[in-house]
């Protein structure tokens, strides 16, 4: 299983408005941040905002926020925000489903099993739980110096 380039990147970006909870941040620093391009940040954004994840403002101060507390999103709702228009395997989906065992495998089922066990687990995890106390996710996107290493002199 591998994750669409579109969720890494709203995951990343919603870590970033998380650990700047209570500022509204811009788009290019996000973008820049999270090594992507700014009309790709821009896509995501726009479908976070769609689903009710973020809040966009408009104009010379404009940026976003997030809409909810972190501890109020969910990585499995994020997932499947995101996910949910690429089918797992081609028999998920029958408009263009080719397989000629569809019918009578059971692959499917058993697919279908370990894919809600992974967005169960995935419900767990709150978008607070990844960036509470984590102090070098701070440090990767800038927000906070590295502890000053000089000795105070006497």
């Amino acid at each position: 299983m591998r994750l669409t380039t579109r969720t890494n990147i709203a995951m990343r970006a919603l870590m970033y408005c998380a650990v700047n909870s209570g500022r509204t941040v811009r788009k290019s620093d996000i973008a820049s941040s999270c090594n992507t391009s700014e009309n790709h940040m821009a896509q995501v954004i726009n479908t976070l905002a769609h689903h009710g994840l973020v809040k966009t403002t408009r104009g010379r101060n404009g940026g976003l926020t997030l809409k909810r507390p972190p501890e109020d999103i969910t990585v499995g709702e994020v997932f499947r925000h995101l996910e949910s228009g690429v089918p797992f395997a081609e028999c998920f989906d029958p408009a263009t489903n080719t397989c000629p065992i569809s019918c009578c495998c059971k692959l499917q089922g058993t697919l279908h099993k370990a894919i809600d066990a992974f967005y169960r687990t995935l419900d767990e995890v709150t978008l607070a739980d990844l960036v509470t106390d984590n102090q070098g996710l701070a440090r990767a996107l800038m927000l906070i110096e590295p502890e000053d290493t000089r000795v105070a002199s006497a």
